[in-house]
């Protein structure tokens, strides 16, 4: 926070959300952050099935699974439906002071299939999208908030939001979003497509000079935890992810899409999506991207347990999340919970029926009985390249060393003959 008056202020506004933040102490961090981490255990197989809950910020979710923010969360209709099936969060489609700016155009969306020349048969495996954010007026989206909040009082929705380079508007467009009785707010700073010569998403996030100003703004005003969605569009993910935290954000969120050009099409020597005859690079998403996605997410792990307290902090995993699987992989390298956005435009709402069934079996295979038992677990088996050298090194020298066989006469035993005559055999 920017000084104690701004973070008192903003812990006065935390703690009048009761059904959300307990045990409130306004002088504790600690006080909407997730429970200490307890360390690996074994669960009996008598227990009941793995507990999926999660605490992120002091907000209380029955599973990790959130709706990422696009166009699964664009109006109440559809994030009323993703509270029905289940989802843990929804995060609604970002929001500014000014809709009449965004002007969308069709068609927005392409498909990369993994068959050759883009065979109509083969698996979607990317998705690009040259979609704007919500060009409904705001007036409209704060009343569906409003709405959603008065029927499901204790479920997390999330405002995405986004505006101008200027202070007043920041200010303004938070305090509107909070009167709704929103649980928390991303940051968009990472839409990688429209209105950059606005200084609006990602030309902030690419930018750690313009974000920490921006984010002390943000901060200095806002009562609820914030999250900041970092743009995969830089060279090292780590810096903005860094100036975010530092700058008092409670939350990162990552990856948003890759910028792309999806492709051409080979009749028309067009590229796609085609919007009379032509087009413009786009955000890229889906199953191809969670490499790319994983990598990002485990160095910002990394960097906020290193430099920071990582249990006073949250990170949300984004980028081609389809099954429960692919969700664990984001939960072992330090994600707190799991966006899921071009998935749920693949498969429907229901989906987040089949991604916690998915999470389910993971855990029970590995006897986890918590999302806290296995977070962050895989983050100690990735080192240097030159570790990585010293490692094998070692290695070789130890099973060259158990391969010479016995050091004495005495060491030959009955039962092991052969393997003993065997270890000792050049050829």
């Amino acid at each position: 926070m920017a000084s104690m008056s701004f973070a008192l202020n903003r812990f006065s506004g935390l703690a009048a959300k009761t059904t959300l933040y307990s045990d409130f102490d306004p002088y504790s961090r600690r006080s909407f952050l997730p429970p200490t981490r307890v360390g690996l255990k074994i669960s009996s197989a008598a227990e009941s099935e793995p507990d999926l809950s999660v605490t992120v910020n002091g907000l209380k979710m029955p599973n990790p699974f959130v709706i990422g923010s696009g166009p699964p969360g664009t109006n109440y209709t559809v994030m009323k439906r993703a509270f029905d099936e289940g989802w843990g969060a929804v995060i609604a489609k970002t929001v500014s002071l000014d809709a009449s700016k965004v002007i969308n155009v069709t068609p927005r969306y392409a498909r990369l299939r993994a068959g050759s020349n883009g065979s109509a048969k083969a698996d979607v495996i990317g998705w690009q999208n040259i979609e704007l954010i919500s060009d409904r007026p705001l007036e409209t989206m704060l009343k569906e908030f409003k709405k959603l909040k008065e029927e499901y009082p204790d479920r997390i929705l999330i405002a995405s939001i986004m505006e101008e380079y200027n202070k007043t508007a920041w200010e303004e467009l938070i305090d509107r979003v909070e009167q709704t009785g929103v649980d928390a707010l991303e940051i968009n700073f990472s839409c990688p497509h429209g209105m950059p010569e606005r200084r609006m998403g990602a030309a902030v996030g690419q930018d750690c000079k313009l974000l920490d100003e921006v984010c002390g703004w943000i901060n200095a005003k806002a009562t609820v935890p914030v999250w900041a969605k970092m743009t995969p569009n830089i060279t090292d993910i780590t810096e903005p992810a860094r100036v975010s935290l530092k700058s008092g954000c409670e939350g990162i969120a990552a990856i948003n899409t890759i910028m792309s050009v999806m492709g051409i099409d080979m009749k028309t020597l067009r590229p796609e999506p085609c919007v009379e005859g032509y087009s413009t690079p786009g955000g890229y998403s889906y199953k191809a991207v969670r490499p790319i996605a994983l990598a990002k997410v485990m160095n910002i792990a990394k960097m906020m347990k290193s430099e920071f307290n990582d249990k006073d902090y949250s990170l949300s995993g984004i980028g081609g999340v389809e099954t429960g699987y692919d969700a664990a992989e984001f939960i072992l390298l330090g994600s707190n919970t799991v966006q899921v956005c071009t998935g749920v435009m693949m498969h429907g709402y229901g989906h987040v029926k089949t991604l916690c069934a998915e999470l389910q079996d993971f855990m029970k295979q590995h006897n986890f009985s918590t999302i806290e038992e296995f977070r962050g677990h895989s983050l100690q088996y990735f080192t240097t390249h030159t570790d990585l050298v010293k490692r094998q090194k070692k290695a070789v020298e130890q099973r060259k060393a158990e391969k010479k066989g016995l050091k004495s006469d005495k060491d030959w035993t009955g039962d092991g003959f052969v393997n003993e005559t065997e270890s000792m055999v050049s050829n």
